[in-house]
């Protein structure tokens, strides 16, 4: 590509080769007429003359070759700038490249002018220089844009007009970078150009642009084959595109395509050949190589920018600490090399930090492993509360059998103001030591991964405040609606029943009214943990509302159940709790039970009947002697008395 065309300097020198013509003619003439006075004479003057033409030519070469130089300058700035904006996005691959070679090819078989040619080329080069403006998080975002997303990405063709329009091009790059995107239909953005109204070299753009991006993978879509490419294009012809220019690309695609094998751009390649307009010979290699770091630089600057932005787009979505921590993993995989990661929460009520999350190859070793503040390499970055990545990684791993060897590792924190959250450690195996650079992005991440952290650990105390019963510390009545809602799916799933018992305390009024609330709420606390000690472990007991408690009982029979309730009351008749001295509060137990499908299948059905099957057993107690006792009956004494009465009988019509 000549961004300024070379001038032939004899061309330019053609003026004086006259004057020289007329001096020699001239000179003849006197020598002619005045013989060899006229001819000594005549001398000086060639002389004078051919230095005169001399030294201009050489001024003449000299502007020439400086105009070749400003027009190769040009051309390599306007690389490097449309190389730095591809290595912008991540989602390309010497796209420009490519485009470059289809719109110069379809330019010369559609004869344009010089003028034209140059722009096309330019113009694919240039064509996406408004993506400046477009934040990355749209650009390299790993799903379909939003209405909005994408009304943000169409200023791009105006904002790179305006900023081509003060390069002042010898040739006309603006219309094409302005208008590529409109369409054949006259759909198309910003003007709604249609048909022939397009400039011919936006249309040439527009076909060309569309066939190489739909090829190249996207994040939510994998790129298209050439003959999806192809069909693509034909479908869309008169209605988005030109349908003269498809054609001609399509008839052309393979010499194309064989120009561009050639160049190496038919793969995913460094940057820096990307770059390059033609392909590289090999002493040009070691240069081109060190022009890489400079895009990689520029790409993984983007890509840390999007990483941290979907980082803490996600880390905002996130009220679970599971997901938080799966989540805190991915993206530091993404930004930092490991072979073996761990994230570590900190118990502050035991004192050390345990792994809640690992991956990696010894993640199982790490799976089970407590650490204290100041113990290895991940409890010096718990006690000192700041990273550390210059110590041995065998100090984790003291008295643990290992699959690796790991060389370096780095340990940081998780710490929301005073509060200690835990620690995320990284092991690698092949790399010396983790960088500062790595320790910069790792801080970063573990900055928005505590914040996420602390909200996702408050949120869960407050979950569990609101199903819990703060007196007694068993679930609550909202907690019973959830868990029921479980056990009949899994009833339904295994076509088992299961049983709602409802407990009630008897005489537990009489406590209150004689010593007080506070011994109330230790006999309620009492009583819960002697029902729980006769539960399975998996059957589920809440505090329903006052003194009663409700059970959920999977897969019991009838007479399992009616042996539970007797043990139940067995156990709270024989309880007292100790007042002062020789003081002792007792309370009795009615219980009644219904359950699913005979009885109900909702929470509220189901209570009604294991309510009324425990008020018919409260009242077989009253009639079998069982009468409230009064206050001074409350006492170490009234033990015995409770120790005699009879079980209460509880089987409800279910049972029965």
């Amino acid at each position: 590509m000549k961004v300024i065309p070379r001038t032939d300097s004899n061309e330019l020198a053609r003026p004086y080769w006259y004057v020289v013509a007329v001096v020699g003619v001239t000179v003849f003439v006197w020598v002619l007429q005045g013989g060899a006075a006229y001819a000594l004479l005549s001398v000086p003057v060639v002389a004078v003359t051919f230095w005169t033409y001399r030294h201009y030519y050489e001024r003449l070469n000299t502007k020439t070759r400086e105009a070749e130089d400003i027009g190769r300058l040009h051309l390599a700035t306007v690389e490097a700038l449309a190389t730095a904006i591809d290595a912008k996005d991540q989602t390309s691959h010497c796209h420009i490249r490519r485009v470059e070679i289809y719109a110069a090819g379809l330019g010369h078989m559609l004869c344009l002018p010089d003028s034209e040619l140059h722009a096309l080329r330019a113009g694919a080069l240039l064509h996406d220089i408004g993506k400046l403006a477009v934040p990355d998080h749209i650009l390299n975002k790993p799903a379909r844009l939003s209405t909005a997303e994408f009304e943000k990405t169409k200023i791009h063709t105006t904002v790179g007009a305006e900023i081509l329009s003060r390069v002042n091009f010898p040739y006309p790059v603006i219309p094409i970078v302005k208008h590529h995107h409109e369409r054949w239909d006259g759909r198309g953005y910003p003007e709604g150009l249609k048909g022939e109204e397009i400039p011919l070299t936006a249309r040439i753009m527009a076909v060309v642009d569309c066939f190489d991006s739909v090829r190249e993978d996207r994040p939510f879509r994998p790129g298209m084959t050439r003959e999806a490419a192809i069909a693509l294009l034909r479908k869309d012809a008169g209605t988005h595109f030109d349908p003269k220019i498809v054609e001609l690309f399509v008839h052309n695609l393979a010499q194309f395509e064989i120009e561009i094998a050639n160049r190496g751009l038919d793969q995913h390649i460094q940057a820096s050949f990307c770059a390059s307009p033609i392909a590289p010979e090999e002493d040009e290699v070691a240069r081109l190589r060190e022009n890489t770091v400079a895009y990689d630089e520029i790409r993984n600057a983007h890509r840390e920018g999007y990483a941290l932005y979907d980082i803490a787009r996600k880390f905002g979505s996130s009220l679970e600490i599971e997901k938080t921590l799966s989540v805190l993993m991915d993206k530091v995989e993404q930004l930092v090399p490991y072979d073996t990661c761990a994230v570590f929460l900190y118990d502050e009520v035991k004192g050390y930090a345990s792994t809640a999350l690992a991956a990696g190859v010894d993640a199982e070793s790490l799976r089970d492993r407590c650490i204290a503040p100041g113990e290895g390499v991940t409890g010096f970055a718990l006690a000192n509360r700041r990273p550390v990545n210059r110590l041995q990684p065998s100090l984790d791993f003291a008295g643990f059998k290992t699959e690796s060897t790991y060389r370096s590792m780095a340990a940081l924190p998780l710490f929301k103001g005073d509060a200690l959250l835990g620690a995320l450690s990284l092991y690698s195996t092949t790399l010396r030591e983790y960088t500062n650079n790595h320790i910069r992005l790792l801080e970063t991440v573990t900055r928005l991964a505590s914040d996420a952290l602390a909200n996702a650990m408050h949120h869960a105390r407050t979950e569990s405040n609101a199903l819990t019963d703060s007196l007694t510390g068993f679930p609550n009545a909202r907690s019973l609606h959830v868990r029921f809602d479980e056990e009949v799916s899994r009833a339904r799933r295994n076509n088992k029943p299961f049983q709602v018992v409802m407990l009630d305390l008897d005489d537990f009024k009489m406590v209150n009214d004689t010593f007080g609330h506070k011994i109330g709420d230790r006999m309620l606390a009492e009583v819960a943990n002697l029902i729980q000690s006769q539960l399975r472990e998996y059957d589920f007991l809440a505090r329903y509302a006052g003194d009663e408690f409700v059970a959920l009982l999977p897969d019991l029979t009838v007479e399992q159940v009616h042996e539970l309730g007797a043990r139940i009351e067995t156990v709270v008749r024989g309880f007292s709790l100790s007042v002062h001295a020789q003081t002792r509060a007792n309370v009795g137990i009615s219980i009644g039970a219904s359950t699913f499908g005979p009885d109900g299948e909702t929470l509220d059905q189901l209570l009604i009947a294991a309510d009324q099957a425990m008020y018919r057993a409260k009242s077989a107690h009253k009639t079998a002697g069982l009468a409230p006792l009064p206050p001074e009956r409350l006492l170490a004494s009234s033990t015995k008395c409770r120790a005699e009465m009879p079980p209460s009988s509880f089987i409800t019509s279910a049972i029965n």
